[in-house]
């Protein structure tokens, strides 16, 4: 009916798998520029009546628009052509089909936003009754209807218990109307990328008002998709220069735009903060530099807060969007904008969202290691304020984060922070003693920050409450009782998942909630688990390896060096008791710290104690090593990190103090140890 190529085009197009239907489109871009008018005019017929036959499958309606758009981007028609009307007029008829508008953009394009303004009025009501989540009784929801009663029977198969727990119709009313909303937002967004700057006529309160309704949304992907087409909206003010600037909604709107942005940077969900980052970055580099200042107090911020935020996408398109928009002026612009910057940091450490007060603890801690102090000095208080509130946080990436920036604001600002040591004094000592290992060590360098800030005022405290956690370590139990001695508290324990794991009680009929969402709070919690009331004390062990982190820091601090060099007797004593089972893990951060006493207390120092940690060494070296290799049960991989700490502590000893130095000092130990020293030697560090 149509000829061969084409009947061979549209086949292609029509085809049931994704695959063929997209090698079509691949093909129709290569060739229809070698088609006569007579031919593309045939194919153009043959696809319209796809689009226009109720009868046509999904299938071969996909296909029929990804050809209608190839044809219209690769050849173009007149615009006076009254094939731009058929194929306005066919997509205006398939707006509510569950498949990809990308035609009514592809159109666009090409006339310049006239497919807009025969389309808006169908569009913009679409985006607005799908908005109030209404199930309408067409073709596409029909089809979506059936799609989830099939589904839900496949679930409910077998298990009666899930047959009964919920009703196909209730889950399509529950979800349905955001398929049709996003398409209908897709069609608007693509719409309004292909009209490019000629938008820019278009915009106006009502088209802002319902896209800001779709911003504030309650479901995720609603405001997901609402900030893509905010995105590429705010686009369409980059190629206007800046003697139109009053003239460019982007100017003229810019602060309603500013304030549901900063919202969607804020947002608890991810996905949703990076389309929000998005659309920021096109709105901020749409204007002029000059201009862009205008709305810095709301979003600069917040950009800088998600500069360290967990999820990795929002945190390295947050950096590279600080690099676009700020150049070599981050630090300057932070300065002058630092009440509005300050007021949300401390706004942010009581976030909901476990992942912002953290980073907003790391900012903070950035404020007073990267600024003036004239900038900083009188906010002090609030900042320090704010950080004494994350210490006592559920979520130990948040205390952590808040023990290291307050160790850094006393560094920086120690008269401004006399006045909270009595309260900082025992929160520091408690992360010292913490049941994670990464808040013991961000304790100790914290600590040493006061010491170098107040000096022999702080160094007696600090040296007293070393030396009780080094001590009594033999009194450590051999086998403690693994639950029996649980308070109520946050569950870090892998004691407590393996008892947890197998009750049905605690994981049946409970509410899921995903990383990065608004998980309910437990005091000043939110760390994404709904049930987590377990914490036990610290146990002897634990308070001596936080007590050898601190000697680990100290070691660098001028005051504190014959403190610390009185001290390694006490804590070559600590580390020799082996009757527990977690003797490893304090073994290996000796290990660890070694190196740094050596540097820290100098060579000369150093040399004249080494011999009170050979033994320890080689025992974690030779010994644990041994077990693990043949008794692997025994010691389980904790023998295998112990071992390679202490190649690697050998190795840096011999390095900073000589390896014919090192080697004379084992002989004179013991010259058993020969050997595994000059194994260790020859194959390097495990």
């Amino acid at each position: 009916m149509y000829g061969p190529e084409v009947e061979r085009v549209v086949g292609g197009l029509s085809a049931g798998q994704k695959l063929e239907r997209d090698r079509a489109v691949t093909d129709l871009n290569v060739k229809i520029k070698t088609y006569s008018p007579e031919l593309v005019q045939s194919l153009h017929t043959a696809l319209l009546d796809i689009l226009t036959d109720s009868t046509s499958p999904w299938e071969s309606k996909h296909g029929g628009l990804l050809g209608v758009r190839a044809m219209v981007l690769t050849n173009p028609p007149d615009p006076e052509s009254p094939m731009l009307g058929e194929i306005r007029q066919a997509a205006l008829r398939l707006l509510t089909h569950q498949e990809v508008r990308e035609s009514a953009g592809a159109l666009c394009q090409q006339d310049g936003g006239a497919t807009y303004t025969a389309c808006c009025s169908v569009v913009l009501e679409l985006v607005r009754s799908n908005l109030e989540r209404q199930v309408t009784d067409d073709e596409a929801s029909r089809s979506e209807h059936e799609s989830t009663r099939l589904l839900m029977e496949k679930l409910s198969a077998g298990t009666r218990e899930r047959r009964n727990s919920g009703d196909a119709a209730q889950i399509f009313h529950d979800t349905a109307g955001w398929r049709n909303l996003e398409t209908s937002m897709k069609c608007l967004e693509h719409m309004i990328t292909g009209t490019g700057h000629k938008f820019l006529p278009f915009i106006n309160q009502d088209l802002l008002d319902l896209i800001f309704q779709a911003l504030t949304h309650t479901n995720r992907f609603v405001r997901e998709t609402g900030f893509s087409v905010c995105g590429a909206l705010v686009s369409c003010g980059a190629e206007e220069g800046a003697e139109l600037l009053e003239s460019n909604p982007m100017f003229m709107f810019g602060d309603q735009l500013t304030q549901h942005l900063g919202q969607g940077l804020a947002d608890n969900w991810s996905q949703v903060r990076l389309a929000s980052s998005m659309a920021t970055r096109k709105f901020l580099m749409s204007l002029p530099p000059a201009a862009r200042e205008r709305f810095f107090p709301t979003l600069l911020p917040r950009l800088c807060l998600n500069r360290y935020y967990v999820a990795e996408g929002v945190r390295l398109y947050s950096q590279e969007t600080w690099r676009q928009a700020t150049g070599a002026d981050g630090k300057s612009l932070v300065e002058k904008y630092i009440d509005p910057v300050v007021s949300y940091y401390a706004e942010a450490t009581g976030a909901d969202n476990h992942a912002v007060r953290e980073a907003a603890c790391a900012c903070i801690a950035e404020l007073a290691l990267k600024l003036t102090t004239d900038a900083v000095r009188q906010h002090v208080p609030r900042l320090l304020h704010a950080l004494t509130i994350c210490f006592t946080d559920d979520s130990w990436p948040v205390r952590d984060a808040a023990c290291v920036a307050c160790g850094n604001f006393i560094l920086c600002f120690p008269e401004e922070a006399k006045g909270s040591m009595e309260e900082l004094y025992p929160l520091f000592f408690t992360n010292l003693h913490d049941n994670i290992p990464s808040v013991r060590q961000g304790a100790a360098v914290a600590v040493a920050n006061v010491v170098r800030a107040y000096g022999t005022d702080a160094l007696p405290m600090v040296v007293e409450k070393m030396h009780h956690g080094l001590k009594g370590v033999e009194e450590q139990p051999s086998e403690t009782e693994r639950y029996g001695d649980l308070d109520q508290g946050l569950a870090t324990y892998g004691v407590v998942k393996r008892k947890r794991d197998n009750d049905m009680d605690l994981h049946s009929n409970k509410q899921m909630y995903s990383c990065g969402s608004l998980a309910p709070k437990m005091g000043r919690g939110g760390g994404g688990c709904s049930d987590c009331r377990f914490r036990r004390p610290p146990q002897v062990w634990e308070r001596a390896d936080g007590c050898i982190y601190l000697a680990g820091e100290l070691a660098a601090v001028p005051e504190a060096a014959a403190e610390v060099t009185a001290s390694l007797a006490m804590v070559a004593e600590a580390v020799r008791h082996k009757h527990y089972t977690s003797h490893v893990t304090l073994l290996e951060t000796l290990c660890k710290i070694l190196p740094h006493l050596a540097r820290g207390l100098s060579k000369r120092v150093f040399k004249s104690h080494l011999h009170l940690f050979l033994d320890t060494i080689f025992y974690a070296l030779v010994t644990l090593v041994i077990s693990f290799l043949f008794v692997p049960t025994l010691g389980e991989c904790e023998n295998a990190l112990t071992s390679s700490a202490a190649s690697q502590c050998l190795s840096q000893l011999a390095q900073l103090l000589g390896p014919n130095i090192l080697r004379g000092r084992v002989e004179e130990h013991n010259p058993s140890y020969l050997g595994a020293l000059d194994a260790n030697a020859f194959t390097g560090p495990l």
